[in-house]
């Protein structure tokens, strides 16, 4: 691996090889989500607990100060909204030169496998790492599934990110499901990160499909709407960072925002 791959890698994993990825991506397909219509104000008190955030070129020129920033994962698919006919219809949205001019330490691209538009999605990915190689830049594979939630899982995932990791992604970001997630990871050669999906009833939900993911292999998270939704979202991100990177249980987890609740 060049020294460019290795450096940026090491940007966005931390020395016990985990990770929590904040993603503020939401509005280039929902427009302005929930919670997220300032994305300044939303990321502003959460970045002392992420390690990058995944985000498009708009609102990262827009929202995140470039002195100080943390490491950007760039959104580079896109070109369907939530009113279209189909989420998977996706293209490539961002060139190569602005990929290098915005300094990404990686950047990600959505895959609908199984979708009508799997092909498509599939080469955009294999176009996006045939052009990233060349520059040293890691790609992150979005096992997205549109609005068809009864496909997240196991068989379904470990042949998504299976794929993914055999077309080039460095990282593969895909959801969590309750059985045989130890099985997704196992084969997936490359890092699993896990997503978050819709927003979980109760941060306790948050925390331990987290803390399970984890024990199945998982190398971190990308967890979005069930952080800043939250009406705590400073105590949940500390919960989460707690779990990623402290071996923080489950009952730890929820001491740990109980106890940033009552500061807040």
């Amino acid at each position: 691996m060049d020294w460019g791959m290795k450096n940026r890698l090491s940007q966005l994993f931390k020395k016990d090889g985990h990770c929590f990825f904040l993603p503020i991506d939401h509005g280039y397909f929902q427009g302005p989500t929930r919670c997220l219509e300032k994305p300044a104000e939303t990321i502003k008190p959460l970045l002392p607990y992420c390690d990058a955030l995944f985000v498009t070129r708009g609102v990262l020129r827009a929202c995140v100060k470039p002195i100080g920033s943390k490491p950007i994962i760039l959104r580079v698919s896109g070109g369907t909204s939530m009113v279209g006919n189909d989420l998977a219809n996706e293209v490539l949205t961002t060139a190569i030169e602005d990929i290098i001019r915005l300094n990404a330490s990686a950047v990600g691209v959505s895959v609908f496998i199984g979708s009508d538009y799997e092909k498509q999605t599939l080469s955009n990915l294999a176009d996006l790492v045939n052009e990233c190689e060349d520059y040293g830049i890691p790609v992150m594979a979005v096992t997205a599934v549109g609005k068809e939630i009864e496909k997240r899982e196991a068989r379904y995932l470990g042949l998504c990110c299976r794929i993914a990791a055999e077309l080039g992604a460095k990282v593969v970001k895909t959801y969590w499901c309750d059985k045989d997630f130890d099985k997704v990871v196992k084969g997936c050669p490359v890092p699993v990160v896990m997503a978050g999906g819709p927003k979980c009833k109760t941060e306790k939900e948050v925390f331990e499909f987290v803390y399970s993911g984890m024990q199945d292999g998982a190398v971190g998270i990308n967890l979005g709407r069930n952080v800043w939704q939250s009406p705590y979202p400073v105590a949940v991100a500390a919960a989460l960072q707690a779990i990623i990177h402290k071996k923080a249980n489950v009952k730890d987890a929820c001491k740990i925002f109980d106890e940033m609740k009552k500061k807040i």
